[in-house]
């Protein structure tokens, strides 16, 4: 029996295995990331290049072995497809614009607080962000209905500014493009706001000292120091709300109206009303290039700047 403890004989295992520590710290997200997103990106796209079919599943096969003959068909049209209907190109720039804006409503918003909570004292930051991730504690799908409640016409805020003699007749909130600004920028208000914190605590004080002592009104300080320097947290916080807000679908379907288009209600349409696989797959597949191209151009781009600093 070895005297040697469970720990010691674990890591003596793997080093035996070939796995050294920092090996295995990469592998494990590696396999993560091989399972639950290139393998199930490699099915969505081999299903964009078949054919729909009333059958199950509703698409015919790609990859065939027919007589001893290895047979691989690759249908474009749906792509074409795409670039035919003017539905897809709406929808498209319908879900970039109300991303778009809604991040840029949360960054407004969320850069306060997070700057409020970062420059608290350190024994009330930790209840200050319990704060903000509060509301994670609750169904996601409740919090949207919940906004129901307050935006239908006898809802209440209608109720409150009735009642106090603002308006004299309930104001049209729900199921409108204003509903789903709402909806989007306080689910995914929290991204926003933590990786900004993240920053903005890091941040060191000599250089807004620095910039007081040169003669800088707080505002320019605030404008010509901080911004910069936490510029690496707004573009992780704007990251975390844009990329999920372009397909989000739930929020659309409840709070938006019929003149609402985004990507994520057309992909739920062609998936399960029309059963047709292989444009929807298509339609997830340019999606997602049209998140990644934009973040890969950014991440060269940073890349670029912080090459050319040193």
């Amino acid at each position: 029996m070895s005297s040697l403890p469970l720990g010691s004989r674990i890591g003596s295992l793997l080093g035996r295995m070939g796995l050294k520590g920092r090996l295995l710290v990469i592998a494990i997200p590696t396999v993560w990331l091989l399972v639950f997103f290139l393998i199930p990106f490699l099915v969505v796209a081999k299903i964009s290049f078949s054919e729909a079919a009333i059958a199950r599943p509703p698409y015919l096969p790609v990859v065939e072995w027919i007589d001893g003959f290895f047979r691989v068909n690759l249908n474009f049209n749906n792509y074409l497809f795409l670039l035919e209907d003017p539905l897809y190109l709406a929808a498209y720039l319908g879900s970039v614009k109300i991303a778009g804006v809604a991040t840029l409503i949360a960054l407004l918003i969320g850069y306060p607080m997070a700057y409020l909570i970062a420059r608290s004292p350190p024994d009330q930051r930790n209840l200050l962000l319990m704060l903000v991730v509060l509301p994670f504690w609750t169904s996601f799908l409740l919090r949207v209905y919940a906004w129901i409640g307050f935006l239908k016409g006898n809802g209440v805020i209608n109720n409150l500014l009735m009642s106090i003699g603002i308006i004299d007749e309930p104001l049209v909130m729900l199921q409108t493009d204003f509903a789903v600004y709402v909806g989007i920028v306080y689910t995914y208000l929290p991204f926003m706001i933590l990786p900004l914190y993240a920053n903005l605590v890091k941040l060191d004080e000599a250089y807004l000292e620095a910039s007081s002592d040169l003669g800088a009104l707080p505002v320019t300080t605030f404008f010509t120091v901080t911004v910069p320097l936490s510029l690496s947290g707004i573009i992780a916080g704007c990251m975390l709300v844009f990329i999920p807000a372009v397909g989000e679908f739930v929020i659309p379907a409840l709070l938006g109206g019929p003149d609402t288009l985004m990507i994520g209600q057309v992909l739920w349409n062609e998936f399960f009303s029309n059963r047709d696989w292989p444009v929807a797959s298509s339609v997830a597949i340019v999606m997602l290039f049209v998140l990644v191209i934009p973040i890969m151009l950014l991440r060269w781009a940073q890349s670029a700047g912080e090459g050319e600093n040193r």
